[in-house]
């Protein structure tokens, strides 16, 4: 099983970014795909996470209303679209799956991908 996050890198304060997510090695459409970031000196917080087989998803309240995620069926690939990027957005963005359903905690989540860089700058 492989988790493959891209799309991180350095943006204003305001900014908008889209993470990506490629997905193999695993039946996706019975499974949740999460995202995750993790500032330094911190813990491991939920940002949000899509159940694949139906499109629901679910947010923090910190990104709500900022963050949306999606899905390609065709390309085995989630999405992380950041818009009003705020400084303290700025942390390692991982993407994570787990059987099924959405969870909040990392800990429920079995496959992780390696993470990407995002920073906001003020």
């Amino acid at each position: 099983v492989q988790l493959q996050a891209s799309g991180g890198g350095l943006v204003q304060a305001g900014g908008s970014l889209r993470l990506s997510c490629v997905v193999s090695g695993l039946t996706i459409s019975t499974y949740a795909l999460g995202w995750f970031r993790q500032a330094p000196g911190k813990e491991r917080d939920f940002v949000g996470a899509i159940r694949w087989s139906t499109g629901s998803t679910d947010y923090a309240d910190s990104v709500k209303g900022r963050f949306t995620i999606s899905r390609d069926n065709a390309k085995n690939t989630v999405y992380l679209q950041m818009n009003s990027l705020k400084p303290e957005d700025t942390a390692v963005y991982h993407c994570a799956a787990r059987p099924w359903s959405i969870a909040t905690a990392p800990k429920q989540y079995i496959y992780w991908g390696q993470g990407t860089q995002v920073t906001v700058s003020s």
